[in-house]
């Protein structure tokens, strides 16, 4: 029997950083209200740099890390839902940028859950002997789709990329554990990006009670389904939505004491499909966390659509 591994990251932010006293000077807010509520320091704004350029960038790192050139690749996946152009898809645009020869290419879009549907789907691709070496990249520009005005939204989301890539292994060696995922569309509205020139917005307080009450028992089944108690995770990377969310969810798993539980948020914002592999490549980067660490993701949010799974970290 296939299976796969993730083996190896990259990730990738623009340069600019918009922190909480800037944000204080364009609407009512400041730094105590925004870290009070979120949680959140400081976030990265592409100014220049378009989805493909950040995508690339995260992609390159990957690859180079993995000892993997371009014609190896067969299957390039993004996960995104700030994509302007329906067409070509975002994953054929850095296909074509990296010198990727003949992948299947496709975009997914379950918003803040898209890097694990992704990497899931993948996962299945490989198993199903359709690809044997793939390329999983988050990806999103959040300021292009943010209300400036709206202080409740403006002070929440920034930009970035993060990539994985995806090796065929023997079954006993498999670092992709089953996927848990769903949703509740009913719920759906509660974070909606919409309109010609789309405009995300939010209900914060349906989607933090939904968050902090659902995924925990969701994000324990893809423990059971791994074969692995939470309590012998060694970290813990949520989608990075809010730090109260993610410190909310990981005290209810039962994690060890010394389990790595990913923050990133401080630092980077929401940034929906890109935040999982972004927040797990920096981890992964500075030694927090290391080869063969067992991890679980779960990314939850926009549609209420979630999905998470354990890997072995590469």
């Amino acid at each position: 029997m296939t299976a796969s591994r993730i083996v190896a990251l990259g990730h990738h932010q623009p340069s600019k950083i918009l922190t909480n006293d800037e944000l204080s000077a364009l609407v009512d807010t400041d730094d105590e209200w925004i870290r009070s509520r979120v949680g959140i320091r400081t976030r990265h704004i592409a100014e220049d740099e378009t989805l493909v350029d950040l995508a690339a960038a995260a992609a390159e790192k990957a690859l180079a890390r993995a000892g993997v050139t371009p014609d190896q690749v067969d299957l390039v996946a993004v996960a995104t839902c700030t994509a302007v152009e329906r067409s070509p898809s975002t994953a054929a645009a850095v296909a074509a940028r990296l010198g990727v020869p003949t992948p299947a290419a496709y975009d997914l879009n379950t918003a803040c859950s898209g890097f694990s549907y992704a990497l899931a789907t993948a996962d299945h691709a490989i198993r199903a002997g359709a690809a044997t070496r793939a390329l999983v990249v988050g990806v999103e520009r959040m300021s292009d789709i943010i209300d400036w005005t709206d202080r409740t939204t403006c002070v929440i989301f920034g930009d970035g990329a993060g990539a994985a890539v995806l090796e065929a292994v023997p079954d006993e060696r498999a670092g992709i554990g089953p996927v848990v995922w769903g949703s509740e569309p009913e719920k759906g509205e509660a974070v909606a990006i919409s309109g010609w020139k789309p405009v995300i917005s939010q209900q914060g307080q349906t989607v933090f009670r939904w968050a902090t009450t659902r995924i925990a028992p969701l994000a324990r089944r893809a423990c059971e389904k791994a074969g692995i108690d939470p309590s012998e995770l060694r970290g813990f990377v949520a989608h990075q939505a809010n730090l109260r969310i993610i410190d909310a969810i990981a005290g209810k798993l039962g994690l060890a004491e010394d389990a790595v539980v990913a923050r990133d948020v401080v630092d980077s914002g929401n940034t929906s499909a890109a935040s999982i592999p972004l927040a797990l490549s920096k981890l992964v980067e500075r030694g927090e966390l290391h080869s063969g660490d067992p991890v679980l993701l779960f990314g939850f949010g926009g549609g209420l659509a979630y999905a998470g799974q354990v890997v072995r970290c590469p």
